[in-house]
């Protein structure tokens, strides 16, 4: 069942990616797969509606369940990545307050790799922040905040 779900899901995010502009090849290369497989999800073939539908459930969840979830199943963070970004609708912007140590805690946390330390503070690209607040769980000193974004 998992393997079902993971097609699901990287059907999901061929799709979102394709509609972005991307070649077959570049979406094969992003999620792991062959050309062929992209060929096939693109025009609908060799994917049961079940793992679409079990697919599009997991992407509605709250970011962090999503998240976990998709990186559960896929046990690759580039992958994970990929298909959190691909399929996830909502945006968020997040910002790191001064009381910021720069410990780097949430720097391991993260499983977006969206966190880096810039002088010695947390610096966030918003481009890969999924919300999932993991990081901000995480931080001692509480210095990160991320709330969601109209588009």
């Amino acid at each position: 069942m998992p393997k079902h779900i993971i097609s699901g899901l990287r059907y999901l995010a061929a799709i979102n990616l394709t509609k972005q502009g991307h070649t077959q090849k570049e979406v094969a290369n992003k999620l792991g797969i062959n050309r062929s497989t992209v060929s096939h999800y693109l025009n609908g073939r060799n994917l049961s509606i079940k793992s679409i539908e079990v697919a599009k459930v997991i992407t509605e969840l709250c970011p962090r369940d999503f998240l976990l979830l998709t990186y559960a199943l896929l046990q690759d963070t580039n992958k994970t990545r990929t298909i959190i970004k691909a399929c996830q609708k909502r945006k968020f912007k997040a910002s790191v307050k001064n009381s910021c140590i720069g410990c780097g805690i949430c720097i391991d946390s993260c499983l977006m790799k969206a966190i880096k330390l810039n002088e010695l503070k947390a610096e966030i690209n918003p481009k890969w922040c999924c919300g999932c607040l993991i990081c901000v769980e995480m931080c001692p000193t509480n210095s990160i905040e991320i709330e969601e974004v109209e588009d």
